[in-house]
């Protein structure tokens, strides 16, 4: 499979809305659930962000 910008912001944002979903239908309280979902989008934009770093590096060989 070929990775590039179309196809990972996709699986990014499918990945976030199966998540979402979950947590919203979990039994947590509606605030409880609003404040985990910020920090949930911020730890994956992180996460990939430094998968795509790696990935970079990785590519490069050792040069």
């Amino acid at each position: 499979m070929e990775f590039n910008t179309t196809v990972t912001g996709a699986v990014f944002v499918v990945l976030f809305a199966i998540l979402a979903g979950g947590t919203l239908t979990s039994g947590m309280p509606t605030p409880i659930t609003m404040m985990i979902l910020p920090g949930l989008l911020v730890f994956m934009l992180l996460t990939l962000l430094l998968g795509v770093k790696h990935g970079e590096y990785r590519a490069r060989g050792s040069q």
